[in-house]
């Protein structure tokens, strides 16, 4: 039988042949715009004619603007690998790319225009997602991630959640915990796939004597310990058995990274950043736990889970699989480490904002600066390759994605 091809022939832009082209590009730009808009907003420099709270739009932008596109890019990548079907590009790409922009303009203006058809026009855009990944995956009978179609309708659930809470109770605390809440559970078990599977393959490479634990029951243990906690911060965030069990799960989490021995990959950067983000996950259960039991504030936690793992997770997947899939070497020049390291920076400033109150306003402006700089320069070293056709013309296994599994 002659292999499935992975791509039509795209007469159009390079831009639209893949998902992850124009997704990862605009979806850098617009993160690194709305946080450099943030700063102002939060010091009341600039007003913005949305209906919801001014946090409650930095919030919304930051999960369903931002990581949704990220998300959005990387499945629409990845689904093919797992199903073996063509992936989505050309006009039923950019229509969904016009439904996702048109949310963010919507969201933006809901003030003028009114909650409820910006609720419908923004919640179109994940639903939409979550409609794509499920048909393909059950066509695909690839019933292994179907999970991930049932996460992504949480996703979907929880940006219609958060209109009708902002709209009806005047803050999206809920919807905020539960979209946070489904985001980390995304990280924990798409990263707990792809950051052992890229640390096995180069340590492999380099003879190394110890190999990352395969998957195993303990994994298991870790991930229901971790949908228990998570399940428990959503719905009990200040009770103090939700921090111990989060606090046990971030002992877990914390162990599940040390299999992996990403200790043994400093000199390969694009392996190391998956495990710098994926380490902010149990930072941030502890964190989040500790902030139950009355030690911490709440939003060290949040900002770990969100600025730290979401943050540097999308960027260490968006540079790998826009070198792979685009035909460059999988090398990290300095543009792309200096990226790494204003992400971390900006991660670390907003933790520590959150954890020394006297420094707070110092902390904020770097963490604001440091994550604009880190994806405006993702969009200026990367934006030309996403732009431009791939440089082989055969599509070979690039090691960008290794989710076929």
């Amino acid at each position: 039988m002659a292999p499935i091809p992975r791509l039509q022939a795209h007469a159009g832009p390079a831009l639209f042949s893949y998902g992850f082209r124009p997704f990862f590009l605009l979806g850098a730009v617009y993160s690194g715009l709305a946080i450099l808009l943030w700063l102002p907003l939060l010091h009341g420099r600039l007003t913005m004619p949305t209906a919801f709270t001014l946090r409650d739009w930095h919030v919304h932008e930051m999960l369903f603007g931002y990581v949704a596109a990220v998300v959005t890019g990387f499945l629409l990548t990845a689904v093919p690998n797992w199903t073996g079907r063509l992936p989505i590009q050309g006009g039923p790409l950019i229509v969904l790319l016009m439904i996702w922009i048109a949310g963010r303009v919507a969201v933006t203006f809901s003030g003028l225009i009114g909650w409820m058809p910006a609720a419908a026009i923004d919640g179109a855009f994940l639903l939409g997602l979550a409609a794509v990944v499920l048909r393909e995956i059950v066509t695909g009978r690839n019933w292994r991630n179907l999970k991930v179609a049932g996460i992504i309708s949480i996703l979907a659930a929880s940006n219609v959640a958060f209109h009708l809470e902002a709209a009806l109770v005047g803050g999206a605390d809920l919807a905020t915990r539960l979209a946070i809440g489904t985001i980390i559970l995304l990280i924990v078990l798409i990263g707990g796939r792809i950051v052992p599977s890229f640390t096995r393959n180069w340590l492999a490479r380099q003879g190394a004597g110890r190999l990352p634990a395969p998957f195993d029951r303990f994994d298991l243990i870790t991930i229901a310990a971790s949908i228990i906690a998570l399940a428990a911060w959503v719905v009990l965030p200040d009770a103090r058995p939700t921090g111990v069990v989060l606090i046990a799960a971030a002992v877990l989490q914390m162990v599940r990274l040390g299999r992996w021995a990403g200790y043994l990959c400093a000199a390969e950067p694009l392996v190391l950043i998956l495990h710098v983000g994926y380490a902010f996950v149990p930072i941030g259960f502890a964190l989040v736990g500790a902030a139950a039991l009355d030690l911490v504030p709440p939003t060290a936690g949040i900002h770990a889970w969100t600025a730290g793992a979401a943050g540097t997770m999308t960027l260490a997947v968006m540079t790998r699989a826009s070198l792979g899939h685009t035909g460059h070497d999988l090398i990290a020049s300095t543009p792309t480490q200096l990226i790494y390291g204003m992400v971390v920076v900006a991660a670390l400033a907003r933790i520590g904002a959150a954890l020394a109150p006297q420094w707070t306003t110092p902390l904020l402006d770097a963490a604001a600066l440091a994550w604009t700089g880190a994806f405006l320069g993702f969009a200026l070293v990367y934006g030309p390759m996403l732009c431009r056709p791939r440089k082989s013309a055969d599509y070979a296994r690039s090691g960008a994605t290794q989710l076929q599994s």
